[in-house]
């Protein structure tokens, strides 16, 4: 049996890890820096497909730069997602601001959280997309651990 440091990272192992996320132009929108180091199961679905890829065949202690297009991480942005309403439609719309997100019941049943990306007198503008949705992700990664 070899030793954990000739260990590679492959679908099924579950690992521990620290990340920074940054969008193109650099600015952070997350990190594990000040909170528990990320655990999952590597290709279970539980993180973007970018990001069980991007970690692959890495060794504990290996730090790697990963870079996650649209298609593999939160989908492309869907105009059709973005619709504008009445005010009067909402509930205390009166508390509505720009960034807040609302719970949508959609004609199926199902719900569907939304973002307010813009308001004006009389109408809202509510977004279904992922708020990461269409943009290209970069994400510095070092591999804690196996766990």
């Amino acid at each position: 049996m070899s030793g954990t440091s000739d260990r590679v990272v492959k679908t099924g192992d579950r690992v521990k890890l620290a990340y920074v996320g940054c969008f193109e132009d650099g600015s952070q929108f997350d990190s594990s820096e000040g909170h528990a180091p990320l655990v999952f199961t590597v290709g279970a679905g539980e993180v973007i497909p970018g990001f069980d890829k991007g970690i692959l065949g890495m060794r504990c202690g290996e730090q790697r730069s990963v870079e996650v297009d649209p298609v593999d991480g939160y989908g492309p942005h869907v105009s059709e997602m973005v619709v504008e309403i009445e005010r009067s439609m909402i509930p205390e719309a009166d508390r509505l601001a720009v960034g807040s997100f609302l719970e949508a019941s959609m004609e199926d049943g199902r719900s569907l959280e939304v973002q307010v990306v813009k308001l004006t007198e009389t109408t809202v503008v509510l977004d279904g997309n992922h708020p990461l949705a269409g943009k290209t992700l970069h994400f510095n990664i070092e591999l804690l651990d196996f766990v």
